[in-house]
């Protein structure tokens, strides 16, 4: 489809219209200020260890340091919502962990180009604002642990290129709005299933990725908690011995495949371009065309035309 240069100007001032608008809300909500010409990086979804909020973690952290070795690292703010079961002490600790990290990074003058916001009490009405202002959407859960959320459609459909695994509705919507639209890295199921059969710790991959292993020795070392320093290393050890959502196993590919992201931010036009096909193409999966579906296919059911009052 043709996607004009007029559709991409206006499309860029919307986007950039609801990013302002966000980042007046993280300052009054969390009092973080943020640059709303940096990538909206946005991970909005329960907290769970198979959806891996830790692995978006751990490479915040990989960038972090990147940042204070002086490396170019494009400006981004990684945006967080999300709720733990209260029964759920690992993600709860998780939780804790964002926090830490949040407050270090955006406490550093040396990292100015990242930011970190955990926004509280993530609701509907939260989505609503930061849905529309997203430029990414991370949907990274482990292959084969997610069913099919709709989270990851109302991103599309509002513009943010998705990076994610080969699972869930992810799958749908790559093949809807093209692969060259979407950001896919990582194993798939039948690979996960394989290496939980061979290899189910994680320390090879910690002892072959240097830069993994110096962003794992942080936090297990209590360097963002120095208060409690072994809060975090219980952590770090279930993921060494038993990586059973392959966050250390998946963590060179999604590195690599966020750097292609922000590779390809930085062409502006492209960027428009593929973010417009996502919504021109996001329209598979209205409500519409699923009733129709489900009364031609399911009910057997025919539309009935009711005339209109005298």
């Amino acid at each position: 489809a043709h996607i004009d240069d007029d559709l991409l100007a206006e499309f860029a001032r919307i986007k950039h219209h609801h990013k302002r608008a966000l980042g007046k809300l993280i300052y009054q909500l969390i009092d973080v200020r943020v640059d709303a010409h940096a990538i909206f990086d946005v991970q909005i979804k329960r907290l769970h260890e198979y959806k891996r909020q830790l692995l978006n973690l751990l490479h915040i952290v990989a960038l972090y340091l990147r940042a204070k070795r002086g490396d170019e690292v494009a400006p981004r703010v990684f945006i967080f919502g999300a709720k733990a079961a209260p029964g759920y002490r690992r993600a709860k600790l998780i939780i804790r962990l964002l926090h830490a990290v949040a407050d270090v990074i955006n406490h550093d003058p040396r990292a100015a180009q990242i930011r970190v916001a955990f926004l509280p009490n993530y609701r509907v009405t939260l989505a609503e604002r930061i849905i529309p202002a997203a430029d990414v959407s991370e949907q990274i859960s482990t292959a084969g642990k997610e069913a099919s959320g709709t989270g990851n459609m109302k991103l599309s459909m509002n513009g943010a290129l998705t990076i994610g695994t080969y699972d869930g509705a992810n799958i749908e919507i790559r093949e809807a709005v093209g692969a060259e639209n979407f950001f896919l890295f990582g194993m798939n199921v039948d690979e996960v299933a394989q290496r939980r059969q061979q290899q189910p710790a994680g320390r090879d991959d910690y002892e072959n990725d240097d830069e993994l292993r110096e962003v794992v020795d942080l936090i297990r070392d209590g360097f963002f908690n120095p208060d409690q320093p072994d809060l975090f290393r219980g952590l770090m050890a279930s993921i060494l011995e038993h990586d059973e959502y392959m966050v250390l196993g998946d963590f060179a590919a999604y590195a690599a495949c966020q750097q292609r992201l922000a590779d390809t931010y930085v062409d502006k036009p492209r960027w428009g371009r593929m973010a417009a096909s996502n919504i021109a193409r996001i329209g598979h999966f209205s409500s519409d065309r699923t009733i129709r579906e489900y009364a031609s296919e399911i009910w057997d059911v025919a539309p009935l035309s009711i005339p209109a009052p005298a």
